[in-house]
């Protein structure tokens, strides 16, 4: 009798589907620096928006002012015959958004101010905490990058895992397809969507958050004064520092809804103990075997 017949007879004789192997998937390093990532991010996060708060507006070029016109993105709030309005302003096109950006607060005390109170750290207007902890929590995030960098070269996390073959490059169209349709195979191995996903958090947008916000920094201006010039200007690292931080947002909110497709439980599981759970043979063949 061979494995299909026996995961069928098992799923006759008890009226629920047999369940596939469990793998230790993710190691103590990969699982302690995903959670000091998720914490981090989280403060830096609302930190970077209170900070952002002090001037909101961004600009393309190595300085701002009255005299230039270099603006591609402001939050602010207008008088109108109804009353104040807050607006989005991108590349000189505005949008109302009164009640959540420019214009916010509850009713009958509302105040101007980019981002609302529940979005910063802290909720009241404070400069300064707003820098202490974006700053702490920035290096915490930089160390921790870097731990899971000689980690991951170390016990082959990078080469095994997140490093795309020919083959995944080849499985790509597929691959997209079945997320369109969430259909997801449990092989204990990542997939080509999340190899490139992951590969250019890690590897592309945490770096360039990290090397972007040492040019805005005038004390790393005299450490290393190429990276201002590298980026075109503090002004210009500053758009791009931004820009990331919604890249990573996005990222974040499509992770959430790709682990509650494709089974919560047993993602977290895999997060916080290391153990997932595979799908069950086919014709025999393993879920190690059946992902290469």
């Amino acid at each position: 009798m061979d494995a299909t017949a026996e995961t069928s007879n098992a799923e006759a004789e008890t009226g629920r589907p047999q369940k596939g192997p469990l793998i230790y998937r993710q190691s103590r390093w990969t699982r302690l620096t995903h959670w000091v990532w998720a914490f981090a991010l989280f403060f830096l996060l609302l930190s970077g928006l209170q900070i952002f708060n002090a001037r909101p507006q961004l600009y393309i070029g190595k300085e701002s002012g009255f005299g230039y016109d270099n603006t591609i993105l402001k939050i602010g709030a207008d008088e109108a015959d109804e009353g104040s309005r807050g607006y989005l302003e991108i590349f000189g096109r505005r949008f109302d958004t009164t009640g959540v950006l420019g214009w916010s607060g509850p009713p009958g005390n509302e105040t101007a101010r980019a981002f609302p109170s529940w979005a910063t750290i802290p909720s009241y207007y404070d400069l300064g905490t707003a820098r202490v902890v974006h700053f702490f929590f920035a290096w915490t995030l930089s160390a921790t990058l870097l731990v899971w960098l000689i980690a991951g070269l170390f016990n082959g996390h990078i080469r095994r895992d997140l490093a795309p073959r020919l083959a995944d490059i080849r499985n790509l169209p597929r691959d997209v397809f079945d997320h369109a349709r969430l259909r997801f195979h449990h092989t204990g191995r990542y997939n080509t969507l999340q190899k490139l996903a992951y590969g250019g958090v890690l590897f592309v947008a945490l770096p360039l958050m990290i090397l972007t916000g040492l040019a805005m920094s005038p004390s790393m201006n005299s450490v290393l004064p190429f990276l201002n010039e590298l980026f075109g200007g503090r002004q210009t690292a500053r758009t791009i520092h931004f820009t990331v931080m919604v890249l990573l947002v996005l990222f974040f909110l499509i992770h959430m809804l790709m682990i509650l497709a494709a089974g919560p439980i047993n993602e977290l599981r895999s997060i916080i103990t290391g153990w997932y759970r595979t799908d069950p043979p086919e014709n025999g063949t393993s879920s190690a075997e059946r992902s290469n």
